[in-house]
């Protein structure tokens, strides 16, 4: 039976959603698909955690060309985690296509190496996408796909230099869609849009995001921090501070406190940080502490609450912390934690004040996070993973968390109870004919 080139696409699209577990999608990304096929330039605008991503992808995919071997699309991302987490969803998708992530810090002879062929979607930050352009390291004259994801923060940040220059270097870009959080950034001046469709979906968020003040007797407020803890019970949750000696200092406390927790912060090292959103993922750690860099753009499941331990300094960035609970259809609820003398922004008008009582700290997380030494390059699946660990570990279902598989590794979460027995049973194991090696991390 013939297929139009819709009914494809409808059939593609069927099945990416069965591959992501999604039932359907949800209206700002069906207006959005529909919007960015119809038109050359697209500005969308919607709130953090309402499947922006997804919604560039789809139309992005369909139109690219098979038979092209150069790169034909460009998504630019403000930081490694969100190009990182664009490229896991395009692998998610499992749309056939080549796709390669750069990004600062990485060891610049793997993008020569992945460029010897070349990818059709290139994902990365406006710095190391800009050196490549400078280095002239692969053709641009096929690129007819530019998306600058989250383009405000990649301004916020300081890269309109790189972005003015990539933009300028592309000749032939067809289609171009800026996406946001926020509606406060004017479209750049090297972007030469004429009449862009925006979408603006930001006010149409369901609102299930309690405010709620949490009052601190004492100026130092990390006691007022672990009561308030023992009241969210075993959730999980972001806690927001604006420096990191500030997450250090937290960080030191609560491991005195047997609180079991991540932190992430711009000068950590990107394995570190890395590792801290994969464990808080699979629920080793039900708590990070983290700064305004983990307000948008990194991969974390649905967070029941945040904690304001600083006071944000402007509005956007209360919006964007807030904007990592209640996120999609899901409630959650924003804390602000502050002394009794502090005098509140005026940005923060919340009256319902939360009485913290007396009770004990959650139990520890039940998880432990497993390293093994292999990878997406090695043919290894999360369904091998799974296997080793229910044949040769003799573990059961419910005691295998959640499996994340990289290009030259994997991170398991399993139940710790379960852990020196396991290891003892799947060491030096084989996987896809590679020996590798499992240590807990």
């Amino acid at each position: 039976m013939y297929l139009c080139p819709m009914s494809k696409q409808i059939k593609n699209q069927a099945q990416i959603l069965r591959k992501l577990g999604i039932e359907a999608l949800n209206p700002m990304q069906e207006q959005a698909k529909l919007a960015i096929h119809s038109v050359s330039e697209v500005l969308l605008l919607s709130p953090t955690g309402t499947g922006k991503t997804l919604a560039f992808l789809l139309p992005l995919i369909a139109e690219l060309d098979r038979d092209c071997k150069e790169v034909q699309a460009l998504i630019i991302a403000p930081s490694r985690e969100l190009a990182i987490q664009i490229e896991q969803v395009i692998r998610e998708i499992g749309a056939g296509f080549k796709t390669n992530v750069f990004y600062g810090g990485r060891n610049m002879s793997k993008d020569r190496m992945e460029l010897s062929t070349r990818p059709a979607i290139l994902v990365g930050t406006p710095g190391r996408i800009a050196d490549h352009f400078d280095r002239e390291a692969f053709p641009l004259d096929d690129i007819k796909f530019l998306v600058l994801d989250e383009f405000d923060k990649s301004l916020e940040v300081g890269f309109d230099d790189e972005m003015s220059f990539i933009c300028e270097s592309l000749k032939n870009v067809k289609k171009t869609v800026l996406t946001s959080a926020t509606n406060e950034a004017p479209i750049p001046d090297f972007l030469t849009f004429n009449k862009p469709l925006v979408l603006d979906f930001l006010a149409d968020k369901i609102q299930k995001l309690a405010l709620k003040r949490v009052v601190s007797p004492e100026k130092d407020k990390l006691a007022s921090l672990v009561k308030l803890l023992s009241n969210m019970g075993d959730k999980p949750g972001i806690i927001f501070c604006n420096y990191k000696d500030s997450i250090h200092r937290i960080s030191k406390y609560l491991d005195e406190q047997g609180v079991k927790h991540g932190s992430f912060y711009g000068g950590m090292e990107q394995i570190d940080r890395e590792r801290a959103l994969i464990k808080f993922r699979n629920g080793t750690h039900q708590i990070l502490i983290a700064t305004d860099l983990a307000a948008r753009g990194i991969d974390v499941p649905e967070i029941s609450f945040i904690i304001h331990y600083h006071l944000p300094h402007r509005l956007a960035e209360f919006t964007h912390r807030n904007g990592r609970t209640a996120r999609m259809h899901s409630e959650g609820t924003a804390y602000v934690l502050h002394w009794k003398d502090d005098v509140l922004p005026e940005f923060i008008d919340i009256d319902e004040v939360f009485p913290l009582e007396e009770k004990a700290l959650p139990e520890p997380s039940p998880w432990t996070t497993l390293f093994i030494s292999g990878g997406r390059k090695d043919k290894i699946s999360k369904g091998d993973i799974a296997g080793l660990f229910f044949k040769q570990g003799d573990i059961q279902k419910d005691q295998l968390g959640k499996i994340e598989l990289k290009t030259d590794c994997a991170f398991v979460a399993v139940k710790t109870k379960k852990l020196k027995v396991l290891l003892e049973k799947v060491s030096n194991s084989k996987l896809k004919k590679k020996k590798v090696r499992i240590t807990e991390i």
